[in-house]
């Protein structure tokens, strides 16, 4: 399981490095990529980066850090048949479940978050981000997806 604290660490490096102008998009590239680069060596010694900052566990920090198999999918256009169908279809094509989905339509606009189990998903979470993007132009709306860890992690800053 992604530790939290490391991952709020990497981002925030990310972020000084890069500057206010910084992407979201290209932190949260910049960010895995680097998780995955460390965690295969933490798991290898035995250890985790909080146990050797002396920050809580992994496990005792997991309900507020979030899931690497869970995605937070926002969806967000103009109102009408079909979005919550079409984002729906994708995520069973893929073999995800939809844990929670809250919808809402304010003045013809419409704004959707999905919290969706990856954990037996059939594509990578890059692939899965793609399909939903391509999936938005064809709906006339915007989706961002993002793995529910990272998501909270650089919603801490």
């Amino acid at each position: 399981m992604a530790n939290e604290d490391l991952i709020y660490r990497l981002t925030q490096a990310v972020y000084g490095r890069l500057g206010p102008a910084a992407d979201d998009q290209t932190v949260e590239q910049l960010v895995t990529e680097v998780y995955r680069e460390v965690e295969p060596f933490l798991r290898a010694n035995g250890s985790s980066y909080s146990s050797l900052q002396s920050f809580p566990s992994s496990a005792a920090s997991q309900s507020t850090e979030g899931a690497a198999d869970r995605m937070i999918i926002s969806v967000f256009g103009v109102d009408h048949p079909g979005i919550v169908a079409g984002v729906a279809q994708i995520l069973a094509e893929a073999g995800c479940s939809i844990v929670d989905i809250n919808q809402t339509v304010v003045q013809g606009k419409f704004a959707m978050v999905i919290i969706a189990n990856s954990a037996r998903a059939r594509q990578s979470a890059a692939e899965l981000k793609e399909r939903l993007r391509s999936e938005g132009e064809k709906l006339g709306v915007r989706i961002y997806a993002q793995r529910e860890d990272l998501f909270n992690a650089m919603h801490r800053i």
